[in-house]
């Protein structure tokens, strides 16, 4: 019996420490790409800075043109949204510094590499995604992870 309440025991004990990590992950990328408002009722809500709507975007047209280089179909053409990683509000202003200029501009030229020498898209494609993680390494690290699951192998 003894062992059967200190089992139940551990397992509790085990499920709520991964929850705490799950919530501390996920206060992290809040962090990042939004912003708390209090709406007239009291409640906070979460609003996404357009920056942040902007890279979720590119990641999701990311995740497509993997599998199209991964499939050897057709690249397509240069989707035009992504210049505006130039000019969208970032949750923190300040953070649009040199630096992240710097590595937005690497971002768009590897990008653009892509559709305008397809025969290496993989390493072009590759080298968006370094300069993805360059820029957050610096500027806000939770994205990081989901991030690396774009790289082709």
């Amino acid at each position: 019996m003894k062992r059967f309440l200190y089992l139940i025991f551990s397992a509790i004990v085990l499920v709520s420490c991964q929850d705490k990590k799950e919530e501390a992950k996920a206060e992290d990328k809040e962090a990042c790409t939004s912003e708390t408002k209090t709406n007239d009722d009291g409640f906070e809500m979460y609003e996404m800075s357009e920056m942040a709507a902007l890279m979720e975007q590119m990641y999701v047209d990311n995740e497509r043109l993997k599998d199209r280089i991964l499939k050897g179909d057709t690249i397509g053409k240069f989707p035009q949204h992504f210049t505006r990683i130039h000019e969208a509000v970032l949750t923190d202003e300040t953070d649009k510094d040199e630096f992240f200029n710097t590595q937005a501009k690497k971002f768009i030229e590897a990008q653009e590499l892509i559709y305008k020498d397809p025969e290496n898209a993989k390493e072009h494609f590759n080298n968006g995604i370094d300069a993805c993680i360059r820029c957050h390494e610096v500027k806000c690290g939770g994205p990081i992870p989901k991030i690396k699951k774009l790289y082709i192998n």
